[in-house]
């Protein structure tokens, strides 16, 4: 095993615990781990980011579950619409995307890098989101009465993210789920986790059929990546949310910038 692959490796278990500590932020990492460190292809990366993002976020949300944090009715609502969304744009709009994507006058833009493109964009503004140190109050669901159709047109969205880029969409949901539900901070985090690991499952069998899958790689990574939550919700007992979400934002802006220089330079 190479020092890089070790680097990879490593990584993995990242993933898992930066989901065990702030309930999502997974796939924001996994897609340039995939790309830059071990070399996979853009399409096949989003693929694998949602197996293993699904498989991780899914045994985080057993525990929420257990534990009674998850809103089951807002989970459905938000869900149900989502899951179509993102089975649609994985099994039928990602495939259908012309490649090149755009040429004009020597200029060519490949259906991979269109995709990286938009992920990075996606990075840069869940950087944003996290670094803000204000939390999101109850917004329209101030008088506790969840605002169930826009949480519903607000769960196509995430889908159509999730299907596009391979990312599950925490950094959106769980301020959706406090502004349209008036669900407090940590039932927010605990409905997210599950929501995004049906989500990016849904994506991913919508690869199945079309794509090539190396389990021997995909299933040490994704076992990696849940010993990784068991840590990371461990830790989340020790250390201040806030302080978490905005050190994290920083994270991801750097990688956003690494990704762009790579992709650049």
């Amino acid at each position: 095993m190479t020092e890089t692959e070790v680097i990879g490796y490593v990584s993995a278990v990242v993933v898992g615990l930066v989901i065990g500590l702030a309930g999502g932020g997974g796939s924001i990492l996994t897609v340039p781990i995939f790309v830059y460190i071990f070399g996979i292809p853009t399409l096949l990366a989003t693929s694998y980011s949602l197996f293993v993002v699904g498989s991780t976020s899914l045994i985080g949300s057993i525990n929420h579950v257990i534990k009674k944090r998850v809103d089951l009715r807002v989970t459905a609502v938000f869900a149900l619409p989502s899951f179509l969304s993102v089975y649609l744009s994985r099994r039928f709009l990602v495939p259908a995307l012309p490649d090149p994507l755009f040429s004009f006058d020597g200029f060519v833009l490949s259906k991979s890098h269109a995709i990286l493109y938009f992920f990075v964009l996606v990075m840069i503004v869940a950087a944003r989101a996290m670094i803000r140190s204000d939390r999101p109050e109850q917004g329209e669901a101030a008088d506790g009465k969840p605002r169930y159709a826009t949480l519903a047109l607000d769960g196509l969205a995430v889908g159509l993210l999730t299907g596009t880029i391979g990312a599950g969409g925490g950094f959106i949901i769980v301020p959706m789920l406090v502004l349209l539900a008036g669900l407090p901070i940590h039932r927010a985090v605990a409905t997210s986790v599950l929501i995004i690991a049906v989500n990016s499952f849904v994506g991913f069998i919508g690869d199945i059929g079309h794509t090539q899958l190396d389990w021997n790689f995909l299933l040490p990574f994704t076992g990696l990546s849940i010993a990784g939550i068991f840590l990371g919700m461990y830790l989340a007992r020790f250390i201040a949310p806030d302080r978490l979400k905005k050190g994290f934002g920083w994270f991801v802006l750097a990688v956003a910038g690494y990704v762009i220089f790579k992709e650049v330079f």
